[in-house]
């Protein structure tokens, strides 16, 4: 896996070993950033505040840092995939920049203004088919955690019941195994 574009392009994201996290793709990656670039609605990457959630490798989080992201922090629990983030902040030497948070996502607690939030961009790749996603929903909401004009990015399997409330479908999106929706508070 590599970083897409940016300032970081065609550096290498290393992954972590074993099959308990499932990186977005290259090219979902691409789509992905290339709709947040040209959206009316998207806020701009440039100087974004980004939050990947369930982050695995960071891929995501890594590619909005290289398009121009101040800050990304990272929430993961797995220590491989934590491992894996570290590794990638040391060899992109992204540190003041970036924050691991050691937390189950399903239970965030982060208080508004803490860790850097709120967020202007929250990329959500959880386990898929689960539902993980719904917790978090509802606590990105509880504790203040969406910037003004903030931008949700889920991505789930298509396959999977996506039943959202309590936010605006932007774009519905499907490439691959993988469904991507952007979303925003309503």
């Amino acid at each position: 896996m590599r970083i897409v574009s940016g300032s970081l392009r065609g550096r290498n994201i290393i992954t972590p070993d074993g099959r308990k996290t499932r990186p977005t793709s290259d090219q979902t990656r691409e789509s992905i950033f290339n709709i947040l670039t040209h959206a009316d609605w998207a806020p701009p990457l440039e100087g974004a505040i980004v939050a990947d959630i369930f982050a695995g490798s960071g891929a995501l989080g890594f590619e909005a840092i290289s398009r121009g992201a101040e800050f990304c922090l990272f929430v993961e629990t797995e220590p491989k995939a934590r491992g894996a983030i570290r590794d990638n902040i040391d060899q992109m030497n992204l540190f003041g920049c970036t924050r691991i948070h050691r937390h189950n996502a399903v239970k965030l607690k982060i208080a508004p203004g803490n860790l850097r939030g709120p967020f202007t961009h929250i990329f959500m790749d959880p386990p898929y088919n689960k539902g993980l996603w719904r917790p978090v929903l509802s606590r990105l909401k509880e504790y203040d955690l969406i910037a003004d004009n903030g931008v949700i990015i889920l991505e789930d399997s298509v396959e999977a019941e996506i039943d959202i409330k309590g936010y605006e479908v932007l774009a519905d999106k499907s490439w691959g195994a993988a469904r991507v929706l952007f979303l925003k508070e309503s």
